[in-house]
């Protein structure tokens, strides 16, 4: 069976529980794989047309193991075959550029997610930055590249103007706010659009925020045309302010075009 491809990026993803959540953070983020899959199946019930995937080992912590991505999309495969699959290569400072590369070589996933201000920290994509481009454009993933600043923009189309990938259309996550405390504002979103129209292009792009500010910054991405990614990875948090209890119940609550997440 393959692994479902869109054309385009789903206008909603959600991502579980990433890299740094834990049961004491809340009871329903999944660890293991069969969790994740539970959730997932979820998920997908209640609109979401994609999954951002982390694995944890058996402490529970975020790790690039090639064998456990694999396990994942083979128990996701048959249980969300509808499902856009996308694996991530997140650092979380403790991984180099060489080991996100070398991961998204062993698995070669359907879709992966890439920080490319942590894989390129020279700013200057090197020759094994383009050789995993072309590799994972070839092999058919998704990449997904995620911009913590709009001045990753340009980055991004140094990057896949070398590799020689057509910049247009390529799917992309505006990073607003952090992990560590940094405010979600809804108005640095434009500020992504505009260096966008600086370079002449038009991304498919989607936003994720953080914390209690998520939800205006979600609103916000949804009115200027924008996607979205959400779930307990960015915030556990309603519109009321309550926790919410599981990862759909965190999304269910917002308005977006009904059309189908393709």
């Amino acid at each position: 069976m393959p692994f479902y491809q869109p054309n385009e990026l789903p206008k909603l993803m959600v991502a579980p529980n990433g890299a740094r959540k834990v049961k004491k953070d809340h009871p329903e983020v999944p660890l293991t794989i069969q969790e994740t899959v539970e959730v997932a199946k979820n998920c997908f019930k209640a609109g979401a047309g994609a999954i951002h995937l982390h694995v944890r080992n058996e402490k529970g912590e975020h790790v690039l193991d090639a064998g456990l991505y694999k396990e994942a999309l083979k128990e996701l495969e048959f249980k969300v075959p509808k499902m856009h699959i996308q694996v991530t290569t997140e650092a979380v400072g403790k991984y180099s550029p060489e080991d996100m590369r070398k991961l998204a070589y062993d698995v070669t996933p359907p879709g992966t997610s890439i920080g490319i201000a942590e894989m390129i920290p020279s700013r200057n994509p090197t020759d094994e930055d383009v050789k995993l481009y072309k590799y994972l454009t070839e092999a058919g993933t998704k990449i997904q590249h995620l911009l913590y600043d709009p001045n990753d923009i340009d980055l991004l189309v140094n990057l896949l103007n070398k590799a020689e990938i057509n910049v247009e259309g390529a799917w992309c996550l505006f990073v607003i706010g952090h992990y560590s405390g940094k405010i979600s504002y809804p108005d640095n979103i434009p500020m992504f659009l505009k260096k966008m129209r600086k370079n002449n292009i038009n991304l498919d792009w989607a936003i994720c925020a953080f914390a209690k500010e998520e939800i205006s910054c979600l609103e916000k991405a949804i009115s200027l045309g924008g996607k979205i990614r959400v779930g307990f990875e960015n915030s556990l948090f309603m519109p009321n302010g309550e926790i919410a209890p599981n990862n759909p119940v965190s999304y269910t609550h917002l308005t977006l075009p009904t059309t189908p997440y393709v």
